[in-house]
């Protein structure tokens, strides 16, 4: 009866490998007809909400830039666009701003909306709403302070939302196009509480599907989006994003070389010889494969001093000018960073920011540096002048190429390495002769880049971790907030980009650049000097 049965028996597990075969061929055929809507992205740092009050870094801000709208938006330039607001009037001393409203604005469809299809339109109470939650002490958004200039907001009509400001500032506009100023719906919002973060409901280009943290999350198209493109066709162009979370830099990369992934959002010192030359091209072997953009980015590279310290060499200018000329930054950026950055040889404020002027810097000049090293010695009678250097992994081959670059004009130098997190607590406290960090821009003035000098933003009282004082630059970034026209307040900030280099609290050293790369059928992504991940208009082109 066994051998009987046999034949047949094999009959059927020959036709269930078959049945598997033709179901593994039809889901491979289905991903690649349905791929080109996709893009996928790895997010090698994970994202720790989708609540744009918690939108402070890049995970967070590039998750909730595809989910959510604020009343303006910024171009790629930078310029000041409408988004919610379709426009808005400012009057004449700077202090009124009122916005008009679209009037074809929906939330994502949601249950807790009681309307016959799940939505509701935006209305200028939703930001009446979202405003008093940023400012909420029991929510402790970290976004609260881009708020602490405004005296009060209300609701004037359904379309039309006014905001008061206690004192002019020129840069408000570019503070509402952040995250932080995105508008939610409150039903939603307390229906969740706290569980908003992974239940978030917006008007955005895409829409929440799922979130399994750590693993992956995924964003499918909002149909009822209101931008359309130059043409008339609405956004987005694609279906979906998928994001993973793979956390080291390495993995990221052989799943972009493999094609899993659509965007390489960062130079890694692990593949970054692999995939570029010594000065920035793409290598052949990837030509046909990936496309490289690059673009101006708002950070400033730099070293500070804290100047509140006895240290003789930190309290000496000559020293400290010394230190700006004596080491080759256009080497810097040829060998360590396959020539992604400019040289900082200009100020503070970076390329890519009205207000950047090229503004005399610090060349590489070692005999002037020898000079001064030797007046130095002269005016303290210190003949061993030494300094430590405070910095994170990530830059400990910059710190040790200025190192021995130092030491050859007679500076002995310490290279310390600490955790991030470390180096944040130590600059904040002042425990740090000197440290190498980064100034990103919050929003896109060059006041932004200014305001780590002012003497009133001592550190624990603000960003001034050098506690820089002059009373010059004080007086020009004081009266730079009452100036509406627009080139003129730039002029103050070339002054005082100026006085920054005169007294040399800081020693700039890039100024960085967005690079991305792409696989070759990913169309419609552009970089933005703010490098935020604008996806509404990215299509990709459907494999032959």
């Amino acid at each position: 009866m066994i051998h009987a049965r046999l034949p047949k028996l094999i009959h059927y597990i020959a036709t269930y490998y078959i049945l598997l075969l033709f179901l593994a061929s039809c889901t491979t055929a289905f991903k690649e007809n349905r791929d080109h809507l996709v893009f996928r992205y790895n997010q090698f740092e994970n994202i720790s909400s989708l609540d744009p009050a918690f939108a402070r870094d890049v995970p967070n801000i590039w998750a909730t830039n595809q989910l959510f709208n604020g009343l303006v938006q910024l171009d790629d330039s930078l310029h000041i666009t409408p988004d919610i607001a379709k426009n808005w009037q400012i009057n004449d001393n700077g202090l009124k701003y009122t916005f008009t409203l679209r009037n074809d604005v929906y939330f994502h469809k949601h249950k807790e909306f009681s309307s016959k299809d799940s939505t509701r339109i935006v209305i200028a109470d939703d930001f009446v709403y979202s405003f008093n939650r940023l400012k909420d002490p029991k929510i402790a958004s970290p976004g609260n302070w881009v708020l602490k200039n405004v005296e009060n907001y209300q609701a004037i009509n359904d379309t039309v939302f006014q905001i008061i400001l206690k004192k002019p500032f020129p840069a408000f506009l570019g503070l509402l196009s952040m995250r932080y100023c995105s508008v939610v719906p409150k039903e939603v919002v307390e229906l969740y509480g706290n569980d908003f973060r992974s239940h978030p409901v917006g008007t955005g280009p895409f829409k929440f599907k799922f979130w399994e943290e750590n693993v992956k999350a995924v964003f499918r198209k909002n149909n009822l989006y209101f931008e359309k493109d130059e043409k008339g066709k609405q956004l987005p162009y694609l279906e979906a994003i998928a994001i993973t979370f793979l956390p080291d830099k390495q993995s990221e990369f052989l799943q972009f070389a493999q094609g899993n992934i659509d965007l390489l959002n960062s130079l890694d010192a692990s593949y970054k010889d692999e995939l570029l030359t010594p000065d920035g091209r793409l290598r052949d072997k990837y030509k046909t494969q990936i496309n490289i953009s690059k673009g101006p980015y708002l950070n400033s590279e730099y070293l500070a001093f804290y100047l509140d310290t006895d240290k003789t060499e930190i309290q000496s200018i000559l020293l400290r000018k010394a230190i700006n000329h004596g080491f080759d930054r256009k080497k810097m950026i040829k060998y360590l960073k396959n020539g992604i950055g400019t040289p900082a040889l200009n100020g503070f404020i970076p390329k890519g920011i009205p207000g950047f002027n090229n503004i005399s810097g610090f060349e590489y000049d070692p005999k002037k540096a020898e000079y001064l090293v030797e007046e130095y010695k002269k005016q303290t009678g210190d003949h061993n002048p030494s300094i430590r250097i405070a910095t994170d992994s990530n830059y400990q081959s910059i710190c040790e190429f200025i190192q021995r670059e130092l030491e050859k004009i007679g500076i002995e130098v310490f290279v310390d390495i600490m955790p991030p997190s470390t180096i944040r607590k130590k600059k904040w406290k002042g425990e740090l002769e000197m440290f190498r960090a980064s100034w990103i821009a919050d929003y896109p003035d060059a006041e932004n880049f200014l305001s780590p000098y002012y003497s009133k933003n001592h550190t624990p009282n603000g960003p001034n971790y050098t506690h820089f004082t002059n009373k010059v630059f004080d007086q020009l970034y004081e009266e730079s907030f009452l100036i509406t026209d627009t080139k003129s307040r730039e002029q103050h900030y070339v002054k005082m980009d100026s006085i920054i280099i005169a007294h040399s609290p800081i020693v700039p050293l890039y100024y960085d650049e967005v690079v991305r790369f792409t696989q070759k059928n990913v169309k419609g992504l552009t970089n933005n000097p703010q490098n935020f991940l604008v996806l509404k208009k990215v299509w990709k082109e459907k494999s032959k």
